[in-house]
């Protein structure tokens, strides 16, 4: 799954923005979000939250042209098939993307890396959601 644009003729966004530790410290930052939101911290299992964590930073660095580690431990990610059994409303899209976008702020993603990023998140969180409120 190849990422969207390069952020310059030099760089991928995954270059960019500081590669595999700015994907973790984006992923942590996210799941500090998500344990204490009323709407999201239920659908994340306690027991796997270190396990959530790992599979968005691999996800997302490989959506963004780096390693290809999440094809080669989980396969095609199949985003709709994986997110099917959660509930997810658009008070649920909008937790997400709160929680999103304040990690996205903690960790500092610079332009125009940050914007590209926004504009996926809310693209995908509108894809995945999967039930009326």
């Amino acid at each position: 799954m190849a990422g969207a644009e390069r952020v310059s003729q030099e760089a991928t966004l995954y270059e960019f923005v500081g590669g595999r530790e700015t994907f973790f410290r984006l992923a942590d930052a996210f799941y500090r979000g998500v344990v204490v939101d009323p709407i999201l911290g239920p659908m994340y299992p306690a027991e796997d939250m270190e396990g959530s964590r790992d599979r968005l930073a691999l996800f997302l660095m490989q959506y963004w042209d780096g390693p290809q580690t999440y094809n080669e431990q989980r396969g095609h990610p199949r985003l709709r098939m994986r997110h099917f059994p959660f509930p997810i409303d658009e008070a649920a899209r909008d937790a997400w993307l709160r929680c999103m976008m304040a990690a996205l702020d903690e960790v500092g993603i610079p332009e125009p890396a940050r914007q590209m990023m926004v504009n996926h998140f809310e693209h995908t969180a509108n894809f995945l959601v999967n039930r009326q409120a």
